[in-house]
């Protein structure tokens, strides 16, 4: 039998420093967080404006998210961290946590970068409650189960996450690609998905981003523009043409269509690093609390990734 290829981490030194700074509340809480803290006070305006700003609400639920706390159990983390630091700040409740983390507009923080991105994109579906995988298994389908899907346009060269939306589990995978691509800025070569992104709206919003739709078409597909016809060749129908020619397999190594994995290997992280399962009850806090993931996600990435090799016999 042979043995499954191994590999080696050249830059272990630097990577050990990064996975110990992820635990650091330090990190986390940062100083310029703090300084932007509270609000600046205003006057003259109708109404009492909000004492406590978009970053310190955003701060508090990321800790929520990535320490596993309730609501009350992160408050008195940052208290006492305030305190250990001679830290002269006041901590919003769990309440006001609640009431404006649904509000919150979250920016997805990545590295800038000259070149053309390959985007690889997937979904994943994250519990919000139920009555336990057991009883799944033991008696069906429970009618309090529900799920939230995550779809995700992440960078193949970096595994940043550039692009994040949220949706019930009606949504299917296609009619959320165009939104995704809506908000990379920067210029793409690629995109790479599985089947459930063989869609026309899909080709479409890849085609007006003038990117390279690396998407297996069905199995019993046809063609759907044909030679004889003035429009453009179609990137679907190409993609099918050079499948019938030479075979699947091959076809997915020329395209790197294999790379797409590294998608999953991103969600893999996400439902390891955060439990998989949403703490918050209404939808946009729920959104929120995702999207908060996958900014600190970014966060660890930027830190340090291990740069592997594979070792030789």
């Amino acid at each position: 039998m042979k043995k499954p290829p191994q590999y080696r981490v050249r830059n272990w030194q630097e990577y050990n420093k990064s996975l110990k700074q992820r635990g650091s509340l330090i990190f986390w809480i940062s100083k310029e967080a703090i300084e932007m803290w509270l609000e600046p006070e205003r006057s003259g305006n109708r109404g009492a404006s909000n004492r406590y700003s978009d970053q310190a609400i955003a701060t508090i639920a990321m800790l929520k998210s990535i320490y596993g706390l309730a609501g009350r159990q992160v408050t008195g983390l940052v208290e006492s961290l305030f305190t250990l630091m001679n830290i002269d700040l006041p901590v919003p409740d769990h309440s006001t946590v609640s009431r404006r983390m649904g509000k919150l507009a979250i920016e997805l923080p990545h590295q800038k970068t000259q070149a053309a991105r390959h985007v690889v994109v997937d979904s994943t579906g994250v519990k919000v409650y139920g009555e336990g995988e057991w009883k799944t298994r033991q008696h069906g389908i429970g009618k309090r189960r529900t799920w939230r899907k995550i779809h995700l346009g992440v960078d193949e060269s970096s595994g940043e996450i550039l692009a994040a939306a949220v949706t019930s589990n009606q949504y299917h995978d296609g009619q959320i690609l165009p939104e995704l691509l809506n908000q990379i800025e920067d210029e793409i070569k690629q995109v790479s998905g599985d089947g459930a992104y063989d869609h026309r709206d899909c080709y479409d919003a890849i085609s007006a981003r003038q990117a390279q739709s690396v998407i297996p078409p069905r199995k019993n597909a046809k063609i759907w523009q044909h030679g004889n016809c003035k429009a453009p060749p179609h990137p679907r129908d190409q993609n099918l043409r050079r499948i019938r020619k030479v075979g699947r397999a091959k076809w997915k190594r020329e395209t790197g269509y294999h790379r797409r994995s590294l998608a999953e290997t991103t969600m893999f992280r996400l439902k390891t690093i955060f439990g998989g399962k949403l703490r918050s009850r209404n939808f946009d806090n729920q959104a929120v609390e995702l999207f908060l993931q996958c900014v600190a996600l970014n966060r660890m990435m930027m830190l340090c990734k291990p740069d592997s090799y594979l070792v030789e016999d």
